[in-house]
C-alpha cells in the first residue's frame, strides 16, 4: 500500500513538473512585498462561495482564504471571473491563489499547481423532484445533463475525466453518450432544471454539498445516485513557483492541525469535510 501511494504521489508531482519552473520564488516575493494575497473563486457556489442577501461574498470557501490570509499576515482581495477562465491557468499574475473547490485533472496540471488538499466531498446526480425517468446515473443515456462548464463533471459526461492526485479514486461511466449543456453558472442551470424534467434540462452534475444547499433552499430537486466519484478537492496556484507552493501547503496544514478548517467547515457544512 505504502509503495502505490508514493507512486501515485510521485506521478502526480511529475505532471505537475511538466511544465518548466518559469517563476520559482516571484508570486511569493509578491505577496509578501504587497502585502495582500489576490484570491480567485466563484461567487454563486453555495455554500462554498455565494453572495448572501446582504450582498456580501460569503462561504465555506471564503473563510479559508480569509483564515490564510491572516495566517499569512496580509491583506485579502478576490476576484470573481468565469470557471473556464480559473481553470486554464496562466493567470500572469492577476491572482495568487484559488481556494475555489478545485479537483486537480491532467488537463487542468498542465496550466496549474496543487499544492494541498483542503477538503473532499462526492459528485452526484440531481433531477427534478417529480422526476420519474431517471433513478440513478445509467439512466441519463440518451438525456440532456447540464454541468459547470470547463468544470470535471463536464469532464465525466463526456467519459473523459482523469483525477490526477494522490491515491485518487478514478470515476467509472455507468452511462451511455448524453447531450451535455455546460452552463456558466450551475444558479442558471438549476433554474432551467427547476421547470422540470425534460423542458430545457433532465438533469444536473454537481457537488454533493451544493446539491443539499439547492434542494434545502428550493425543495424543487433530489438526489438520485449515490456517490457518483470521490472529488478531492485542492488549492490551485500559478504553475511554476515552487516556494509559493511550498508556503500554501505549508500554511493550509497548520490551519487543518490547529482546527481551524474543520472548525470552518462545521460552520458551513455541519460536518467536518476536511479530514
Amino acid at each position: 500500500m505504502l509503495k502505490r501511494l508514493a507512486f501515485a504521489a510521485a506521478a502526480f508531482v511529475a505532471i505537475q513538473a511538466a511544465t518548466p519552473m518559469a517563476w520559482a520564488g516571484e508570486i511569493l516575493d509578491r505577496v509578501t512585498k504587497r502585502g495582500e494575497v489576490k484570491l480567485v473563486l466563484l461567487n454563486d457556489y453555495p455554500p462554498f462561495s455565494f453572495i448572501n442577501d446582504k450582498n456580501e461574498l460569503v462561504g465555506f470557501d471564503i473563510d479559508v482564504a480569509k483564515a490564510f490570509a491572516e495566517r499569512l499576515g496580509v491583506k485579502l482581495s478576490i476576484d470573481t471571473p468565469a470557471w473556464e477562465v480559473i481553470a486554464a491557468g496562466n493567470w500572469r499574475g492577476r491572482w495568487d491563489i484559488c481556494i475555489c473547490s478545485m479537483t486537480p485533472t491532467a488537463e487542468r496540471a498542465e496550466v496549474l499547481d496543487f499544492p494541498v488538499k483542503y477538503y473532499e466531498s462526492p459528485a452526484v446526480l440531481v433531477v427534478h423532484k417529480d422526476e420519474a425517468r431517471i433513478k440513478g446515473i445509467g439512466d441519463i443515456t440518451g438525456k440532456t445533463v447540464a454541468a459547470q462548464s470547463g468544470a470535471s463533471y463536464e469532464a465525466y459526461l463526456q467519459h473523459a475525466l482523469k483525477i490526477t492526485a494522490p491515491d485518487a479514486q478514478q470515476p467509472s461511466f455507468p452511462f451511455g453518450k448524453v447531450t451535455v449543456a455546460p452552463y456558466e453558472t450551475e444558479t442558471v442551470a438549476f433554474q432551467d432544471l427547476g421547470l422540470g424534467g425534460g423542458k430545457r434540462l433532465d438533469a444536473v452534475i454537481t457537488n454533493y454539498i451544493t446539491a443539499k444547499e439547492r434542494i434545502d433552499a428550493t425543495g424543487q430537486f433530489k438526489i438520485v445516485s449515490d456517490k457518483l466519484y470521490a472529488e478531492p478537492n485542492w488549492v490551485a496556484v500559478e504553475k511554476g513557483d515552487a516556494a509559493w507552493s511550498a508556503k500554501v501547503k505549508a500554511t493550509i496544514e497548520a490551519l487543518k492541525a490547529d482546527g481551524t478548517l474543520s472548525a470552518i467547515s462545521k460552520r458551513w457544512i455541519g460536518i467536518d469535510i476536511t479530514g
